[in-house]
């Protein structure tokens, strides 16, 4: 499989995955019939937990490849602003929003990393590639008008929560596109859920987690959301993700967050929520700006090469 073919296989699942995990986090955190079984807090706490234990055994045999301070310092940027300040900010969101909308609002990450890729490091854009972003951010906001059914009960703070949510994402991001060549996806990855390892356990002791599922009733049914969410939605998924970042461009990678929201609401339709009209003709929007932004710049390029 080429790189482009592979870049495009690590898109569509990881936009599958993620796309769930809106609905997972929802799920763990109440029961069909509204009983709360986990807090937000909780929730986040137990998802950084369950993943980092899971690549523990692979972050002790990686950790011999810190040889730096400032590769410590970058693989706790990755650790805190890709996963663990995330994992939160959009539990506390899903306490005010639907899962539905919270995809939605997740395509902000693009955004911010062409601003700080921009910035930060220098990135050069081409102006199609501009209009591309520009065709996809239309796409987003139209999605987002089309799913009135998803829209906000909570107020601002969970909309200011997932801004700044993407706003980690995007930093992380280019934090591993610039600064982490040295690693491999996979060391990366169990690295950066070793530092936050600690954190993560005392907050989850602190919350009460292990009182929460001695008493709670519901509890198995938040753990198995939990364990899947954590396993296949964190740890496996984040993998998936660095190498998809290392083997293409951040403005491709940082495109996952278009397609999400069109997963999160096919899996919600699944669920029994509705969709429209608008809201398919907004996908294609959305679509039609990934294709812009990462094929049109090539076929350019093709075209004015020399014979």
């Amino acid at each position: 499989m080429s790189k482009e073919s592979k870049s495009w296989f690590y898109l569509v699942l990881l936009s599958a995955i993620w796309g769930s995990s809106f609905i997972l986090m929802k799920k763990a955190m109440y029961t069909s019939g509204g009983e709360e079984i986990f807090s937000d807090v909780q929730v986040a706490s137990m998802r950084m937990l369950i993943a980092a234990g899971v690549l523990l055994p692979f972050a002790i045999r990686a950790l011999r490849r810190i040889e730096t301070v400032k590769e410590f310092v970058l693989l706790a940027t990755v650790g805190f602003c890709g996963n663990f300040l995330p994992a939160f900010l959009f539990t506390y969101a899903e306490t005010g929003i639907s899962s539905g909308y919270a995809g939605m609002l997740n395509s902000f990450t693009p955004i911010f990393a062409l601003v700080i890729g921009f910035v930060v490091f220098r990135e050069r854009l081409s102006r199609i590639q501009l209009i591309g972003v520009g065709i996809g951010t239309v796409g987003v906001v139209l999605l987002m008008l089309s799913g009135r059914n998803l829209s906000a009960t909570g107020g601002w703070g969970p909309i200011i929560a997932i801004v700044l949510a993407t706003f980690c994402y995007a930093v992380s991001l280019n934090t591993i596109k610039y600064t982490m060549q040295k690693f491999k996806s996979f060391e990366i990855t169990s690295l950066s859920f070793l530092i936050i390892f600690l954190p993560s356990v005392f907050i989850a002791w602190k919350h009460g987690v292990y009182e929460e599922i001695r008493t709670n009733e519901f509890a198995k049914e938040g753990l198995l959301y939990l364990f899947v969410l954590s396993i296949v939605g964190t740890a496996f998924a984040v993998i998936i993700f660095n190498k998809l970042v290392t083997i293409s461009s951040v403005l491709f990678a940082s495109s996952v967050t278009y397609l999400i929201p069109i997963f999160a609401v096919l899996i919600g339709l699944y669920f029994g929520e509705q969709i429209n009209v608008n809201q398919m003709l907004s996908m294609l929007v959305v679509l039609g700006g990934i294709f812009a932004a990462n094929y049109l710049p090539k076929w350019q390029a093709k075209r004015n090469r020399p014979v």
